[in-house]
């Protein structure tokens, strides 16, 4: 019988090997990979890379941030603007604010991204309110329904959690089986500059940049790495920024402790210039910041040599105006600004131009870092993240000799801090379980037509079995520690 689709004359590329083949396509699975193919339809590839679609494992998506702002996107249009991106699953966050209920949460965003995501999806929890009903019996529900991972943030006000705190959601986690996300920031010295700043009259988005330093980004790391070892609960830490930010992951990771890392394209690409430009620096104002260009060099070692895990959008998206960056006009303090920058459709190409065209890594190292290890750490593979015969038929076509100028993107942010840049490498034709949602530039994807992704335990939330001295005396002394 003749296959549904047939992506014929591409070359194939996986997290392995790159090689030319035909990709038969099956209802919304990957039936077959050889050559000379039959189809019902065909997709002429000839010249053309076939690449997994790209998996986003960190961007916010319809989310209240911890200051009340809401964000500027959407399910419908941040799952479109990825689907023009190459990008064909999303991890986006279901936020507990303090004294919010997580078990009411969690199905609010359910009904949200049912209604309107084009692409498929799964959550994370960020976790702002760790009491005895959200341990005991909100995030183990939650981890049996599917969602398998969680944030936590060490600074901001409204969300940080203590570390005794930090400590009981990492047993949970332990216990249930998930994989703990942080925002690893020193709140003391942020908050402590911060202060001084403003009393100073230091309120430009160029003094946020000094007050979230290289150090407290360093000191952090070590700090929850130190908590994770006594529980034994594998962390994954995000948006890596600083060198000394990456060899702490490093010497965790040489020290053989399940400690992953990401980083994102503002940390590669932007520096802290980018916000010294009066009021307007707002539109780059993220924590942690970009930093220098020696930061960024770290950042592409890191994603080079593996001590960076994967790589991510880090998508937060808030309008230039009254409704997010600038509630103050133009009188907003850093202090007053929501945090974050636009990235979910350019993480992509961005990458290709600055990664595979730059020679900084290789094809085969662009799709571990942009899909499949994505699916493998959070339980998605390989269903997702990989072109092979069972898995789910998403899948980017490429041209690599396409040359695109930014001007804009299709989320609703309205601006992006790549506008002007020359990219080389974009993805012309992506299928969502063998459906063809973007072709040329034209979207054909029905509204809420994305579906929720239950994800399986993976290798990488389970615990080492490796106890720290004094875990392991309590175990010779008979009295182990109850998690």
């Amino acid at each position: 019988m003749a296959l549904d689709l047939v992506i014929r004359g591409g070359t194939v590329v996986t997290a392995e090997r790159t090689f030319r083949a035909d990709v038969g396509i099956q209802g919304e699975r990957i039936a077959e990979i050889g050559s000379a193919l039959a189809g019902k339809k065909t997709i002429d590839a000839t010249g053309k890379l076939v690449l997994p679609g790209g998996v986003d494992s960190h961007c916010h998506i319809e989310q209240l941030s911890g200051m009340g702002v809401m964000a500027a996107d959407d399910f419908h249009s941040a799952t479109v603007s990825a689907a023009h991106g190459g990008t064909t699953t999303v991890i986006p966050f279901c936020a507990q604010h303090r004294n919010d209920d997580l078990s009411v949460v969690l199905a609010d965003y359910h009904a949200r991204a049912k209604a309107k995501a084009v692409v498929d999806y799964a959550f994370h929890l960020i976790i702002a309110n760790p009491d005895e009903k959200t341990l005991s019996a909100d995030l183990p529900a939650a981890i049996a329904s599917g969602v398998r991972s969680f944030k936590i943030f060490m600074t901001y006000e409204r969300t940080r959690l203590h570390d005794e705190q930090i400590l009981d959601v990492m047993a949970a986690a332990r216990k249930h089986g998930a994989l703990v996300m942080v925002h690893a920031e020193n709140h003391g010295v942020i908050s402590w500059l911060a202060g001084r700043m403003v009393q100073q009259g230091n309120t430009l988005p160029r003094y946020h940049a000094i007050c979230h330093t290289r150090g407290s980004e360093a000191e952090a790391i070590n700090r929850i790495v130190c908590l994770a070892e006594v529980v034994d609960c594998p962390i994954l830490i995000v948006h890596v920024s600083t060198v000394g930010g990456v060899q702490a992951v490093r010497e965790a990771k040489a020290r053989g402790l399940k400690v992953f890392a990401e980083t994102c394209p503002q940390y590669l690409l932007l520096t802290a210039k980018d916000i010294d430009i009066g009021i307007q620096g707002a539109a780059v104002c993220c924590s942690p910041p970009p930093r220098d260009e020696a930061a960024q060099e770290a950042c592409w070692r890191g994603l080079k040599d593996g001590t960076l895990h994967v790589y991510s959008s880090d998508h937060a998206p808030y309008r230039m105006d009254a409704s997010g960056k600038l509630p103050k006009g133009d009188k907003t303090t850093f202090k007053e600004m929501a945090n974050g920058v636009p990235g979910l459709e350019l993480r992509l190409p961005l990458l290709f131009t600055y990664g595979v065209g730059a020679k900084r890594i290789t094809l085969e190292e662009f799709v571990n870092l942009t899909a499949t290890r994505h699916a493998q750490t959070y339980g998605l593979y390989p269903r997702k993240g990989t072109i092979a015969v069972g898995a789910d038929a998403d899948i980017a076509i490429w041209d690599p000799e396409k040359a695109v100028t930014v001007q804009q993107t299709h989320d609703a942010t309205g601006y992006t801090p790549y506008k002007g840049r020359t990219l080389k490498g974009w993805p012309v034709t992506v299928l969502s379980r063998g459906e063809v949602i973007v072709d040329h530039g034209k979207l054909n994807a029905e509204r809420g037509r994305g579906r929720f992704l239950a994800r399986e335990p993976s290798d990488a939330l389970r615990p080492l079995g490796r106890d720290v001295p004094e875990m392991s005396q309590l175990k010779a002394w008979k009295t182990p520690l109850q998690l």
